[in-house]
């Protein structure tokens, strides 16, 4: 049976399914940077492929990188659900997809032009998400989150990831962390378990972010 709703537009390029309140900034900002966006972090290869071993691939899986930007977490996906399995890479940004395909990581996965706050996907269809920097972005964190839940069988996985822990990525924009940053464990949880999903491990250092989840039921 196919991973896509009836109703999807699964070709890449296609037009994104729905775009919430905010897309058109998100869209306006990595557009702006994707050309160069490789170029300002050559060396998160790593950092990508240990966050990606974090969600306990195996050969045959279906995973999805949401907000997979340029795609640097593609490859590692890839190689973990081996040939047998399937690999989504799906973004806002056209011009994101458009660098994922010219760094030829089109060849891992198949690029999708969508929103993550209305996959292209039948419900249950995937085993795993990765999302790389995504939770800052989505317009609305708690319907979101369900989303991704929806697309997610019962007992996958969903790995929240970003190469650079929240007190590092704060002092290289000069900005303080607040009460309220939804990446931090107290908010993360209960929005997470609200959601349809169980946090069961947290991680926030210098080197890495990753909130890895468990979908309900």
């Amino acid at each position: 049976m196919s991973e896509f709703s009836d109703s999807a537009r699964a070709e890449s390029g296609g037009a994104p399914a729905r775009s919430g309140h905010g897309s058109h900034d998100v869209r306006e900002f990595f557009g702006q940077r994707a050309r160069c966006w490789d170029d300002r972090f050559p060396d998160d290869g790593p950092a990508y492929a240990a966050g990606v071993a974090e969600l306990g691939l195996r050969a045959g899986d279906r995973v999805l990188d949401a907000g997979c930007g340029t795609g640097r977490a593609l490859p590692a996906l890839r190689t973990a659900v081996g040939a047998s399995g399937v690999v989504f890479g799906a973004d806002l940004t056209p011009e994101m997809l458009e660098a994922a395909v010219r760094a030829g990581r089109d060849a891992a996965a198949a690029l999708l032009h969508a929103d993550v706050s209305a996959l292209p996907f039948r419900d249950a269809a995937l085993d795993a998400i990765f999302a790389a920097g995504l939770i800052s972005h989505l317009a609305d964190p708690e319907r979101d989150l369900a989303e991704l839940a929806r697309v997610v069988r019962p007992g996958g996985r969903l790995a929240l990831f970003h190469p650079v822990g929240r007190a590092a990525l704060a002092a290289r924009k000069g900005r303080p962390l607040t009460p309220d940053d939804l990446r931090a464990e107290p908010n993360l949880r209960p929005l997470l378990a609200g959601s349809g999903w169980d946090l069961i491990r947290y991680v926030d250092e210098d080197a890495r972010y990753l909130a890895l989840a468990v979908r309900q039921g």
